[in-house]
């Protein structure tokens, strides 16, 4: 069997990228890491690391086993923390991901719903794309991760397709195209001469899909995850975009105008990860977030 301070070692690291270094991080020697990754080299009959340079980095196998080491680790302070605050040791802990506008608007409000219900919880907040957050859910760091899929309105909720993954509809949002303020903003149509500021992977996709559906390619001149600084160089006539309404609900600059996408929705999703029923903290983060 796989020993778990051993596994903390291989992590450390893989995150290291040297003896010493993983033995600073984790308070030990440097014979006590050496020894714990011998020991688990022989015990799981594989090459774990390699010399590269003046480091060492880890092998395939190595990689591997880090991945898996990461999830285990995650799942066993999970549960620990869950299991104190059952048996009343502590307040209980959750810790949520969600992306920038969600962490703008939805989740301060749940945080607020969350604290009147449950003083005692303790909410813990990182800032992540999907594709991260989900990473960080997959690997037990966090218990909810505030995702969204773009899609077309009307259609019900399919949600990620992730193995394992459940999920709580939160709400859906219109596409809104976004020009300088004091002209007509027109149709997607309208501006295919213009020039154009594009935001992360899925938003950038979302865009070519929209103006692909109008009958032209945007000429992509910025691109930017902040929605504030589109919003700036918008009203500055540095180009138009298109920005889901959440942003514009976490900040508006009085320089632009905005007009709806017909046809176009963002949808909005908290995800869990394993199998029902969710720990007592997550499921109470889970409400405050479906209330709003």
């Amino acid at each position: 069997m796989l020993d778990v301070v051993r596994l903390r070692v291989l992590l450390a690291i893989s995150k290291t990228g040297s003896v010493t270094a993983a033995a600073r991080e984790l308070n030990y020697t440097q014979p006590s890491v050496s020894h714990h990754l011998s020991r688990l080299e022989a015990e799981t009959g594989a090459k774990l690391v390699q010399r590269a340079g003046r480091g060492i980095r880890l092998t395939e196998a190595g990689r591997l086993l880090a991945e898996r080491a990461a999830e285990i680790l995650g799942r066993i302070e999970s549960a620990s923390a869950e299991l104190a605050a059952h048996v009343g040791l502590r307040a209980g802990r959750v810790r949520l991901a969600a992306f920038p506008s969600a962490l703008g608007t939805l989740v301060p409000e749940a945080a607020v719903r969350l604290a009147h219900d449950h003083p005692g919880l303790d909410l813990r907040l990182a800032e992540a794309e999907p594709p991260e957050a989900l990473r960080m859910l997959r690997a037990g760091d966090v218990d909810v991760a505030v995702v969204f899929q773009y899609g077309q309105a009307g259609v019900p909720h399919g949600g990620p397709d992730v193995d394992g993954l459940r999920i709580t509809p939160l709400l859906d949002e219109p596409s809104l195209l976004v020009t300088p303020g004091g002209s007509p903003s027109g149709s997607l149509r309208d501006h295919a001469e213009s020039r154009w500021i594009a935001g992360c992977d899925r938003c950038r996709a979302h865009l070519l899909d929209l103006c692909s559906g109008s009958g032209f390619e945007p000429r992509i001149s910025f691109t930017t995850d902040d929605y504030v600084a589109v919003q700036a160089m918008v009203a500055a006539g540095l180009g138009v975009a298109v920005l889901p309404r959440l942003a514009l609900s976490a900040h508006r600059h009085p320089g632009v105008q905005v007009s709806e996408i017909p046809a176009s929705t963002r949808r909005v999703f908290a995800a869990t990860y394993g199998e029902p029923p969710d720990p007592p903290a997550t499921a109470a983060l889970l409400a405050a977030l479906a209330d709003g």
